[in-house]
C-alpha cells in the first residue's frame, strides 16, 4: 500500500501526497521545471546537485526509463516531485516503470500533491528549501532553513583528467569540467576535436601543458561565487588569448573572472522552452536551461564585454561576447540553435575562432 508522504517548505507550507520510488527523508532545494519531456535526462543533469525538481507537466514516466541509456552515469537530483507517475509506460524498449527504477536506485519520489499550487508558491516567493518525508515526526524546521547546496562542483567534476579521442582530429580542446554533459563532449568530437577533460580544480599551467587550440568551461551546479579557484584559473588563462567558450556555470565564472557580478534569480530558469534573443540579429531561439543564477551585465566593463543574448521573458543576460580576448559564453544549451542543415552557428563560431588562431 502506498504511504502518505509530505513536502514541508521552508516557509512552513505543507503539501500532502503519496510516496513512490524509494522511501526516505530528504532535505534539498526545491526547484521547478517547465519541460514536457526530459525527465530521464534530468536524472544525470549535474545542475540538479542538491536539488529536487518538481515538474509543471502533470505526468512523468510515460515513456519509461531504459537504464542502458544512462550509461552508468550517477543519479544527481536529491528526489523527484510530480503530480502523477505512469505505471504503464509506452515504450517498446522497456518494461520498467519509473517507480521500479526509483526503488532500485534509492531515489525518493513524491506524487499526488498539488504541483500547480507548489509551483505558483515557488514562482511568487522564490526558490525554497524543503523536506520530503513519510514521517512528520522527523520534520526539522531548523535543518530545512539552514540547508545550503555545498561543494556542488567538487562533487560532480571528474576526479582525474582523461582524453576523449577523435579520429583525424583537427583541434585539441581543454575542457574544464564543472559538471559537463556527455553530449557536449560528443558534439565537440563531432566537430573534429580531441577533448582533454580536466577536473575543475586544475590550475592554468596543467591546462596549458596540453597546448590546446581552444578552451571550454562547461557545467554545472551551485552558486558561482563558491568557485574562487576556478575564477583565478580563468584569470590566469586570459592573457594567453586562447579561444574560449563558456557554457552555463562556465558562462557565469567567465564573467566573474572579468570583473562581473552574478546574482540569484527568484526561481531560476529550468526547462526546455525558454526564449532567448540574439541582440545583434534579433533572432529568437527556444532554449533548454537549468540554472538559478544570472550575470549582472551592468557589472561588466562595456569596453571589454557586451551582452549577446537576453532572455525575452525577464530580460536577463543569456550570453556575453568578450571584446579584449577571443572568448564568448552562453547561459543556455547551444544545441537549441541547430539549424535544418545540422550546423550549429554557436559551435561553428567557436570552431572558426580556433581556425583563426591556427592561421594567425
Amino acid at each position: 500500500m502506498t504511504k502518505k508522504a509530505y513536502l514541508i517548505l521552508q516557509n512552513g507550507d505543507v503539501f500532502e501526497g503519496k510516496s513512490f520510488g524509494a522511501e526516505g527523508t530528504v532535505i534539498s532545494e526545491i526547484v521547478f521545471n517547465t519541460a514536457m519531456t526530459g525527465y530521464v535526462e534530468a536524472l544525470t543533469d549535474k545542475s540538479y546537485y542538491g536539488q529536487t525538481p518538481v515538474y509543471s507537466f502533470p505526468l512523468i514516466g510515460n515513456y519509461g526509463i531504459i537504464p542502458e541509456d544512462l550509461a552508468g552515469q550517477k543519479i544527481i537530483p536529491s528526489a523527484y516531485i510530480a503530480k502523477h507517475w505512469c505505471d504503464t509506460p509506452s515504450n517498446f524498449r522497456c518494461e520498467e516503470n519509473i517507480d521500479t527504477f526509483f526503488k532500485a536506485n534509492n531515489i525518493v519520489g513524491l506524487c499526488e500533491i498539488d504541483t500547480r499550487t507548489l509551483i505558483k508558491t515557488l514562482r511568487d516567493n522564490g526558490t525554497m528549501n524543503g523536506m520530503i518525508t513519510t514521517d512528520l515526526s522527523k520534520v526539522d524546521h531548523k535543518a530545512i532553513a539552514e540547508y545550503r547546496v555545498r561543494d556542488a562542483v567538487k562533487n560532480v567534476t571528474t576526479r582525474v583528467k582523461y582524453v576523449v579521442p577523435c579520429k583525424d582530429a583537427k583541434f585539441r580542446i581543454a575542457l574544464l569540467d564543472l559538471g559537463v554533459r556527455e553530449t557536449l563532449i560528443q558534439t565537440l568530437v563531432g566537430y573534429g576535436c580531441e577533448v582533454h577533460v580536466f577536473p575543475a580544480s586544475s590550475p592554468a599551467h596543467e591546462i596549458l601543458a596540453v597546448n590546446p587550440d581552444g578552451i571550454v568551461i562547461a557545467g554545472g551546479p551551485g552558486e558561482p561565487t563558491d568557485n574562487p579557484d576556478v575564477v583565478q584559473t580563468l584569470r590566469s588563462l586570459k592573457p594567453k588569448n586562447i579561444p574560449t567558450f563558456g557554457l552555463r556555470l562556465g558562462h557565469q565564472l567567465l564573467a566573474l573572472a572579468n570583473g562581473g557580478v552574478c546574482r540569484k534569480l527568484p526561481h531560476g530558469h529550468r526547462g526546455g522552452n525558454h526564449p532567448v534573443r540574439n541582440t545583434e540579429t534579433g533572432r529568437v531561439y527556444i532554449s533548454s536551461q537549468n540554472h538559478g543564477f544570472t550575470v549582472d551585465p551592468s557589472s561588466l566593463d562595456g569596453s571589454i564585454a557586451r551582452v549577446s543574448f537576453i532572455n525575452t521573458n525577464d530580460g536577463t543576460c543569456e550570453g556575453i561576447d568578450y571584446l579584449d580576448t577571443p572568448a564568448f559564453s552562453l547561459q543556455f544549451e547551444p544545441d537549441a540553435c541547430q539549424g535544418a542543415n545540422n550546423k550549429n552557428p554557436l559551435y561553428e563560431r567557436f570552431i572558426s575562432m580556433m581556425e583563426g588562431g591556427k592561421n594567425a
